[in-house]
């Protein structure tokens, strides 16, 4: 939502209207979820556009998913809020809160934050392709968080749809019931109005005193270069007017609001929020820091009694440095992390140095979708060049005196004489797929050191659970799992524990200089083959440069792997026409004598593309 949809819609070009306040049982508030590609996106568009919230002229596809990149990519990433007024058949006017949520797994923070803030949920099944591994993870989530769930068939207009069967595929796999689905295609607009009178009818309405002391949950909150940080809030008890002195129960700052709004998407300012509703505040915040997610604000003369209990916090489970290009830009990228911060809790930073890189900061993420998501979004929103080094998970080191090390980076491996042993994290991984790709699945899953832990038949697709390492997840399982089902497989994880294993750290050595960048922690039976693999890869990325360049693999002191890039040539005798052959000879020797001593002093360019590549294990 953040940053595109306040630059389409300009939240000082709006008037200010009274609203009237809303009677608690007018208002619904609820959420979107589904799997990936399910419809979640499509069908709040066309929410939006029965209901008239937005002018013709302004509706296009994907409206709340404002971000850049969320359109290239064709996913949600940030859960977004509108607010949509709905005569409904009963003669009343309706206030929905709708929030769209993003699907995949490395979203998940992003789902389990608007359930809190919401009483329902609309679960969307694709009817063709039926209950997946996301549909399953996201809707625990809202039963969770005690949501009345109204299932919603989407796309029954396409020829392979099986609506009959997906009902019976939901009781059966997430044991809700079915029999009542609502059949739409939120493409065509089918069914649209049935879903309306759903969430109107089967949805409850909100629970809260409007004469209490101020209660709200800070439900999000993003930075906008006119208005500094705009607040996200649900109100649950009380009143919040414009001008009020609010306090963060959390961090104790104190505010006076300078302006109170609903989304429509687009901000439309209003006098007061009561509770049940939700809104967005902005009140001359610089401190970036202030705004934590999950907080409670309440009246700073007229507190309430105690604070809501606030979000869990989210647990990175991939780590990589971001480093400046320019160590120029440090300060810049510092800026820039705080603001993203902000606006993505569940990503974290914290300063580190290195010796080839200089300044920069090592950063923990949900997962490798969501590394490569911040890490495009700070090369563009912010204009930044970064150096991402090689991704790694979070490894323990029980050393010989008894302590335990956080490993977060392979480069920060203790000596060996020191250490007792490692342990690796494991992750409880469930994957759905269609029965011709199972053995395929399989493979790939004793492949990566899986243990596999059960098999079950879901409505004609296996349902297979494994105990992986998360290392051999992060990098590039989930393609490699698209690819051998066809792109039919959905897979969701947790993590479970951490487990002792036979790791080594594996240094790439380029032109006899260890890169940083690119060690890793490996399994040793898996050392060789995957020392041999990266320096075959990194011989193809690497340019050539006028020198011979070493490219080598080793654990400690011993080098497990080499290739070797050759290097250009000058044609140094194209001057000679004819003549003595030992002349040529002699040019030659002193090109050769050059390179020897190019080679000593030389400097290896590696480009940016080279580091994330060289990790993809394409067995």
């Amino acid at each position: 939502m953040a940053d595109g949809v306040q630059s389409l819609f300009p939240a000082r070009f709006f008037p200010c209207i009274r609203a009237p306040m809303t009677d608690l049982d007018r208002i619904r508030n609820f959420s979107i979820v589904a799997h990936i590609d399910h419809g979640k996106s499509t069908l709040a568009d066309r929410l939006i556009q029965l209901t008239g919230t937005v002018a013709e002229r302004d509706m296009k596809d994907q409206l709340l998913d404002a971000m850049d990149i969320e359109r290239e990519r064709g996913i949600t990433i940030k859960a977004n809020s509108v607010r949509i007024d709905y005569p409904a058949k009963d003669g009343k006017t309706y206030v929905l809160n709708l929030i769209d949520t993003p699907g995949h797994v490395d979203f998940a923070y992003e789902v389990s934050r608007s359930m809190q803030a919401v009483e329902g949920s609309l679960l969307v099944v694709d009817a063709s392709q039926g209950v997946e591994a996301q549909t399953l993870a996201n809707v625990y989530q809202a039963i969770d968080a005690d949501h009345e769930i109204v299932p919603v068939l989407n796309k029954i207009d396409l020829p392979a749809a099986e609506p009959e069967r997906v009902k019976e595929q939901i009781e059966d796999v997430i044991g809700i019931d079915a029999s009542d689905a609502v059949e739409i295609s939120a493409k065509t607009g089918l069914g649209i109005p049935d879903v309306l009178e759903a969430i109107v009818q089967r949805l409850p309405a909100p629970q809260g005193d409007r004469d209490a002391p101020l209660k709200a949950m800070l439900v999000d909150s993003w930075y906008d270069p006119y208005l500094g940080v705009v607040v996200l809030i649900r109100v649950m008890d009380g009143v919040i007017k414009k001008g009020d002195q609010i306090k963060m129960m959390k961090t104790g700052a104190t505010y006076k609001l300078d302006r109170l709004a609903v989304l429509k998407p687009a901000m439309v300012n209003i006098d007061e929020l009561g509770p049940g509703e939700i809104g967005v505040f902005t009140a001359s915040i610089k401190q970036v820091r202030d705004t934590k997610v999950g907080d409670t604000i309440t009246h700073e003369k007229k507190p309430c009694a105690k604070a809501l209990p606030g979000f869990k916090p989210s647990i990175p489970v991939v780590f990589c440095g971001l480093f400046p290009v320019d160590a120029n830009d440090f300060e810049a990228l510092r800026d820039a992390i705080e603001k993203l911060q902000l606006n993505d809790a569940s990503f974290s930073a914290e300063m580190e140095t290195s010796a080839a890189l200089g300044f920069g900061f090592r950063c923990g993420f949900l997962g490798l979708l969501h590394l490569e998501v911040v890490r495009d979004r700070l090369e563009r929103e912010y204009d930044l060049d970064l150096i991402t080094t090689a991704p790694s998970v979070v490894f323990k080191i029980h050393m010989k005196d008894g302590e335990v090390i956080e490993l977060h980076n392979p480069a920060d491996m203790p000596d060996l004489t020191y250490v007792d042993h490692i342990e690796e994290p494991r992750i409880k991984a469930t994957i759905l797929v269609p029965d011709e790709y199972l053995g395929d699945v399989l493979k790939l899953c004793q492949d990566r050191r899986g243990i596999q832990q059960d098999l079950t038949y879901v409505g004609g697709r296996a349902m297979v659970v494994y105990d992986l390492p998360l290392a051999e997840v992060v990098f590039d399982f989930y393609d490699r799992l698209k690819s051998v089902t066809k792109g039919y497989a959905s897979f969701d994880y947790q993590i479970t524990e951490y487990r002792e294993d036979y790791l080594v750290k594996m240094s790439i050595l380029v032109n006899d200089e260890p890169v940083d960048a690119l060690s890793i922690m490996v399994h040793r039976d898996r050392a060789e083959a995957r020392g041999r693999a990266m320096c075959e890869k990194l011989k193809d990325l690497i340019p050539r440069h006028m020198f011979k360049i070493p490219i080598q693999a080793a654990i400690g002191g011993r080098v497990i792997a080499r290739e070797t890039l050759s290097a250009m040539r000058k044609d140094v005798t194209a001057k000679c026409y004819g003549g003595d052959a030992s002349r040529k000879k002699k040019l030659l020797e002193k090109q050769k004598a050059g390179k020897k001593k190019m080679r000593q002093f030389g400097k290896v360019e590696i480009p940016q593309s080279a580091f994330i590549a060289a990790l993809k294990m394409d067995e």
